[in-house]
This record gives structure tokens, C-alpha cells and sequence, in this order.
């Protein structure tokens, strides 16, 4: 899916503003970051310039006793990059709600494991680790699948697309079965290459997209706004692009 906007406002622009809608470039831009209330995107951000990580912070608990240690994430050729280890979190300092992101992303090296996660709120509400959210899984031969983290959300064919083994109950806590299965098989590049992931948060409704293949619809999500944050989970992973952008008109 490509994007129909052509004002594309990077999120250091968006930050040195007031917390209030602003003209930018003759359009209207509503400024994101730690306003009180969650911001529902009037034009294209930036949340990646390709500079530095304005407008993110990192969530690395390794790095409570370690302040002085490597980094998780880091900005290399114009990639944001996440190098797996010490594992944690990146977090947009900003709440969104009602948007459409777009992430493009490889595994440069090797296969692994990483996740965007939205509607963000509570850091290391689960395993002392992952933020209360619902994470769009990246992982390799997954991409697609959701894990709910302590917030919860409906898909069609639960039985069969949300596994659990006996005595095992759906849930959001440690222990509960969190992960739901995406739709499909094969959407993703081959090892190297560049794949664009497309997520619409709608409401309480959130829709995946993976190279233009549709790989997992929920409604009657527990959350509609929150952070976002992108994962170190033991792969090194490259962002060349991490925008957010207003959703577009529901298909007739």
C-alpha cells in the first residue's frame, strides 16, 4: 500500500512546535510528542528523520544497573536500527490514536525476532519487559501475528487462530495464550530484503497489512490509543521508514 499524501512533516519540525495545530508548508500540522492527549494525525510525520532518534525513548532494563552500557538502538546510514541486545524497547514520547503507520524494515543479516508494538501505556508491564500494548509481530515466518500484552483484542476464527494448550486460557498475563495467528503465508521478503508493513488503528480496530497483503484484522480492541515502540529482542533489524499519517476514507 503506498501513501495518497504528499506533505511529509518530519517529527523534529513537529516537535520544535507548540503542542497546538500549527500551519507547516501551507497544510495544517497537529503536533504530536507529549501533549496531554493523544494525537490523531492531520498529515504524514516523520517519526524516523533518518538523523536521530528526536522524539523516542529508549526502555532497556539492563540498563537500569548498567547506565553506561552499550546501546539497543541506534542510528546507522540513514537506518534506525535496533541491534537486538540488551533487549528492550523503543518508545515514541508522543500517544496516537486513529492512524495509519508505516514501517519499512529487513533483517540485514540473519533471521530473528523484533515487533512494533501500539497503543503503548504502562513500560514493563509483562516479564518486567514488554509495555502494556498489542504487538504487531515482525518476527521472521510470523510477520503479521499479534501477541496482546496485557490488552486484549477479537479476531474471526479465534479457535483456530488463537492456540492454546490444554488448561490454557485466552488472556493478556503471563502464562495466558496471547498470540493470534495472522492470515496468511509468504508475504514476507526474502532475507535482506525491504518489507513495508501497513498498520491502520481504527477506533478499537486494528488492521495489518504486509507488502500489500492483508495479514490480520482485529475489532473490540481493550485499547484505541497509546505509544508506539519498536523492539530489541535478540536480531539486529533496519528502519529505513517509520511514519504516521491520518487513516483513509473507509472503502465504500
Amino acid at each position: 500500500m503506498s501513501s495518497a499524501l504528499g506533505l511529509v512533516v518530519p517529527l523534529s519540525a513537529v516537535l520544535a512546535a507548540t503542542p497546538f495545530a500549527v500551519p507547516h508548508g501551507g497544510a495544517t500540522v497537529q503536533t504530536p510528542a507529549a501533549a496531554a492527549e493523544p494525537t490523531s494525525p492531520k498529515t504524514v510525520i516523520r517519526l524516523f528523520d533518518g538523523k536521530d532518534l528526536a522524539g523516542w525513548k529508549p526502555d532497556v532494563p539492563a540498563r537500569d544497573t548498567d547506565p553506561k552500557g552499550p546501546p539497543s538502538f541506534v542510528v546507522r546510514d540513514g537506518k534506525l536500527v535496533s541491534l537486538g541486545k540488551p533487549e528492550g524497547h523503543l518508545v515514541t514520547e508522543g500517544r496516537y490514536r486513529d492512524y495509519r503507520l508505516e514501517v519499512e524494515y529487513r533483517f540485514p543479516g540473519k533471521d530473528g525476532n523484533c515487533g512494533v508494538l501500539i497503543h503503548a501505556s504502562t513500560p514493563r508491564a509483562l516479564y518486567k519487559m514488554f509495555p502494556q500494548s498489542i504487538e504487531v509481530q515482525m518476527m521472521s515466518g510470523n510477520a503479521g501475528d499479534f501477541w496482546v500484552i496485557r490488552e486484549d483484542i477479537t479476531v474471526k476464527d479465534m479457535e483456530t487462530r488463537r492456540p492454546r494448550a490444554a488448561g490454557e486460557k485466552w488472556g493478556s498475563a503471563e502464562g495466558d495464550a496471547r498470540r493470534i495467528l495472522n492470515l496468511t503465508d509468504g508475504s514476507e521478503k526474502p532475507l535482506g530484503e525491504w518489507n513495508s508493513m501497513v498498520i491502520e488503528a481504527r477506533g478499537r480496530t486494528i488492521t495489518v497489512w504486509l507488502n500489500g497483503d492483508l495479514v490480520n484484522a482485529g475489532v473490540d480492541a481493550t485499547v484505541d490509543q497509546g505509544k508506539i515502540a519498536l523492539q530489541a529482542e535478540g536480531a539486529e533489524v533496519e528502519f529505513r521508514k517509520v511514519e504516521i499519517g491520518p487513516l483513509p476514507p473507509l472503502a465504500k
